[in-house]
């Protein structure tokens, strides 16, 4: 059978540093509904007051991390796609981008000519959200319906909790844990609330500290923070690590809206204040390096942390093409349910 196409999506990236690609860039992530849903008038308003200065510092920090081959994200993605390709048995491995190039559309498009009818699409985001997931999905059945192509979906669902994706986590951070460190930060990519709000339906989002660990069921199914410190929480055990070796923190705000806390920022403070010297830093939302990871916390936060009385930080790599979680990947592909 060769007629059943995986394909793995992540975010995007520019096409370079340079300011326009940047900007061009910007413009499409930031007026996704899913990533800011405001009306598309306050929409469209607040992302042409960003883009009046913001392509210009994105595009400097894009360039601090770029490399020969291109921008890391799209880089490491390509290499997974082609580990994938020794693992996924029942046709091509296609990778595209939400925002950006390779754009689904054009991908979906392609395989739909090659004669693919089934896609196993693989939004490559552990935890659920909205700004992540969900667009990835809505973007792949809109270009079915408005190009009118005969495709089925498979999808894959968010794997944050699933043994396979924390097994290969454990995988490429053991070795980094196996040195000496003070303290573990897990610092997951962060949310306005009010995304967390919308999707509640129990009402109780963020009631009280710990609301997230006592979530139900329906609740866990869409509550990002919630997947977050359950992720943590299972990596932590299997490393075998006592609670006050690590701890939890959400980075990349934008704008001046409440986002889930704590920050990243505050932690990276507070943790050189309490003494820590060997900082360790994880990244479990992202499973490939970006300008989130290598600028964000390699760089800027390592100056920080330095600057507040810390030694040493070290960013452990996001899974990127590591063979465990190819491997493992492929797994939770295989089982991905089939697309009402």
């Amino acid at each position: 059978m060769t007629d059943h196409a995986l394909l793995l999506v992540n975010l995007g990236s520019p096409a370079s540093t340079e300011v326009a690609d940047v900007r061009r860039y910007l413009n499409q992530f930031l007026m996704d509904p899913y990533v800011i849903d405001l009306p598309w008038p306050l929409r469209r308003l607040l992302v042409s007051l960003i883009l009046i200065k913001r392509p210009a510092a994105s595009a400097h920090a894009y360039a601090s991390i770029w490399w020969d081959e291109g921008s890391p994200l799209v880089v490491l993605s390509r290499r997974l796609q082609e580990a994938m390709k020794a693992h996924w048995r029942h046709g091509p491995v296609e990778l595209a981008m939400r925002y950006g190039e390779p754009s689904i559309e054009s991908t979906l498009q392609r395989l739909a000519e090659q004669g693919i009818r089934q896609v196993t699409l693989a939004p490559l985001y552990p935890q659920f959200a909205d700004s992540t997931t969900t667009t990835v999905i809505e973007e792949a059945r809109r270009v079915v319906r408005e190009r009118g192509l005969d495709l089925r979906f498979s999808i894959l669902q968010p794997f944050y909790d699933q043994p396979e994706y924390l097994d290969a986590l454990v995988a490429s951070a053991k070795p980094y844990l196996e040195q000496d460190f003070d303290h573990l930060l897990l610092s997951f990519h962060g949310l306005p609330e009010r995304h967390l709000h919308k999707l509640d339906p129990s009402g109780h989002c963020l009631k009280g500290d710990d609301c997230c660990r006592s979530a139900s069921p329906a609740v866990l199914a869409t509550c990002y923070r919630a997947q977050c410190l359950r992720s943590a929480e299972l990596f932590a055990e299997r490393m075998g690590l006592r609670p006050e070796q690590w701890s939890v923190s959400f980075q990349s705000r934008l704008g001046r809206a409440k986002w889930i806390e704590p920050y990243t920022e505050t932690r990276l403070d507070e943790l050189a204040a309490q003494g820590v010297k060997k900082l360790l830093v994880m990244c479990p939302a992202f499973v490939a390096d970006c300008i989130e990871t290598l600028e964000e916390i390699g760089d800027r936060g390592r100056e920080q942390f330095v600057e507040a009385g810390g030694q040493s930080l070290q960013l452990v790599p996001c899974l990127n093409d590591h063979p465990d979680w190819a491997a493992a990947l492929n797994v939770l592909c295989e089982r991905a349910p089939q697309a009402l």
